[in-house]
């Protein structure tokens, strides 16, 4: 008896090894990638430093809160043995309306840059003195308020600072009588009689900082209405704006909040809150973020390398010019090598210019090794093709964000499909019947 095996069989024994050793490749290319994302997480935490300097220097992310008046009140306890001791009483104002206008510049250190601003903010409202009844034996230090206005950084105060109320006009004293409310800021001394009712107020204050601005809703009604010249804002907070319009030469923005929103009374003694926590306001968001759009890429870095080996044999198969696993080793080098110039490129250019560079260049690359290993140009094509189409996918996907994962998805099945039909054209890993002969 005489057996006959097609030739078919013995060529399909060779390219399943191939595929495995590729497969086994592959796992290890996973480790040349993981150091390019670190590399990448490491020059976003440079940049991140950078922006801390550059704050350091100038002034950091600012938060308004206040004003508020602040009433000392001596308390006589009834017990024998028990010393009086001062408490103090933080009013909150009745309305509290709030204008500015803020301008921003790009401040650049080494190839990394941040946003600063100058604000020039208006403070108006007034007080209503309530009842003050506190159940024990006490004395109110009226001639001893004050107003206190929180600045989380003193050093973005440009000028002389003064509060209007009346007639009167009060300087301001560095740094807070106590840290009750808010633990920096600056201090107006009151210096009250005890028969007002009601004290308007009026706060000027020129306030320098960087990345953004937020304020605290510490009035009964909070009205805040800003503008400014950066046209990229991201509103950021406990509460929304109830009106904003953004064009490209800047953005305004209102915000309205009650005492109803919020989550602390209008009068309290001590620390038992906290405005600061429901704060809002704005952050001058830097346009392009290139190194988390190059850490997000670095994470296809699998894809790219399954799908150009795919095209890859594809080729090998149509050409009838087998191609070597140096020749696919060679080949992913350069795809790893992609995302490191796409990095580097990116500080200097934007990251859309230098994915255009980047992915040109490696494409580029392939093709012409390909061309030189292959000799028919036919095949190479084919492989520049789904090069140029697995980038432009690639790059789909980054800027799509919030519909990343739905295209990512569809992509993937489209190319499944295309995988299928194309292996059952090739007849690929398709069995011939053995032939015998008796």
């Amino acid at each position: 008896m005489k057996i006959e095996f097609n030739e078919n069989t013995k060529w399909q024994g060779s390219m399943t090894i191939k595929i495995i050793l590729l497969a086994v490749m592959g796992l290890f290319i996973l480790i040349p990638l993981e150091l390019i994302k670190s590399i990448i997480m490491e020059r976003q935490s440079n940049y991140e430093n950078v922006k801390r300097e550059i704050a350091a220097q100038w002034a950091g992310k600012q938060s308004l809160s206040g004003p508020i008046l602040n009433i000392p009140v001596r308390i006589t306890p009834s017990a024998k043995d028990a010393e009086p001791h001062i408490s103090v009483l933080h009013l909150m104002p009745e309305t509290l309306n709030v204008t500015g206008e803020i301008t921003t510049e790009e401040r650049h250190k080494s190839i990394y840059r941040t946003v600063v601003y100058n604000s020039s903010v208006r403070l108006a409202g007034e007080f209503i003195l309530p009842p003050i009844v506190i159940g024990e034996k006490n004395e109110i230090l009226w001639q001893d308020a004050y107003y206190t206005l929180g600045i989380s950084d003193n050093r973005g105060i440009r000028g002389t600072v003064f509060l209007k109320s009346g007639e009167s006009s009060i300087d301001a004293v560095p740094g807070i009588e106590d840290t009750d409310v808010f633990p920096t800021g600056i201090t107006f001394p009151a210096g009250l009689k005890g028969s007002e009712k009601t004290l308007p107020y009026e706060i000027n204050l020129a306030l320098s900082g960087s990345e953004g601005l937020s304020f605290s809703p510490v009035g009964k009604t909070t009205k805040v209405d800003i503008k400014s010249t950066w046209n990229a804002p991201g509103f950021i907070g406990d509460f929304l704006p109830a009106t904003r319009n953004i064009t490209e030469s800047g953005f305004n923005a209102s915000w309205l909040v009650t005492n109803l929103n919020r989550n602390f009374p209008q009068v309290w003694r001590g620390k038992e809150y906290e405005p600061l926590k429901d704060s809002f306001g704005v952050d001058f968001v830097m346009v392009v973020d290139h190194y988390q759009k190059s850490y997000r890429s670095a994470k296809y870095g699998i894809l790219f390398i399954a799908l150009t080996f795919l095209a890859l044999i594809f080729a090998e198969l149509t050409g009838k010019k087998p191609l070597q696993i140096l020749n696919y080793l060679l080949v992913s080098l350069a795809l790893i090598l992609f995302f490191s110039l796409l990095n580097a490129l990116s500080e200097h250019i934007g990251f859309n210019p230098a994915y255009l560079v980047a992915s040109a260049s490696t494409i580029a690359l392939i093709t012409v090794f390909l061309k030189m290993i292959v000799g028919k140009l036919r095949p190479v094509m084919v492989i520049f093709g789904m090069l140029v189409f697995l980038y432009a996918f690639i790059y789909v996907l980054l800027s799509l964000n919030d519909y990343a994962y739905l295209a990512g998805n569809i992509g993937l099945f489209f190319l499944l499909a295309v995988t299928m039909i194309v292996s059952a054209r090739l007849r690929l890993f398709s069995h011939s019947s053995p032939k015998s002969d008796i």
